[in-house]
């Protein structure tokens, strides 16, 4: 499986590019899956549902399934803020993994970046970002030798994920 990360900062664009190219991915047939870092408090459950009562009952985890689709809810008893290599190891089998909002992980990362977001660039410190993807290449904060990706052009994001053959090949941290 290929893991990429997808880094920048709130309102670069992250979502809708990870968007874009799971659909191109799929194209492509590629088998996509996501990890995502939620900042805030969250919930996929809805109180009166049998699996929000469960949960609320006390129950570790509550997996719901159907002939559709699989969820499973896990409660931590005290707060934690998993690894994006353990949510990683969550998943199913895929050929790719692509990872929104854990920035500061240790995995190939593409950074997302427009100058309207006032926001500094990440990619002059973060040794792990490999490219970066932006609609303002004149604006740059730093020059770089790294490929710069039109945020605009999905297709071309997806044909150099799949150009860069087994250089996002992930491999779990020992």
């Amino acid at each position: 499986m290929n893991v990429i990360g997808f880094c920048g900062f709130s309102g670069s664009g992250k979502t809708t590019l990870v968007e874009q190219l799971i659909a191109h991915l799929k194209l492509h047939g590629q088998r996509v899956s996501v990890v995502k870092h939620a900042h805030h408090a969250f919930d996929i459950d809805h109180e009166g549902k049998d699996s929000w009562r469960h949960r609320h009952a006390g129950a570790f985890e509550v997996v719901i399934a159907s002939d559709r689709r699989l969820a499973k809810i896990r409660e931590f008893e005290t707060r934690a803020d998993p690894t994006v290599h353990e949510l990683i190891a969550e998943l199913g089998g895929c050929d790719w993994v692509l990872v929104e909002g854990f920035k500061r992980a240790a995995l190939p990362k593409i950074e997302i970046w427009r100058a309207t977001t006032n926001q500094p660039a990440q990619y002059p410190q973060d040794r792990h970002i490999v490219a970066i993807c932006t609609d303002s290449v004149l604006l740059l904060p730093e020059p770089t030798v790294l490929p710069v990706l039109d945020l605009n052009d999905a297709e071309a994001v997806t044909n150099f994920l799949l150009a860069s053959g087994q250089r996002f090949a992930y491999v779990k941290p020992s």
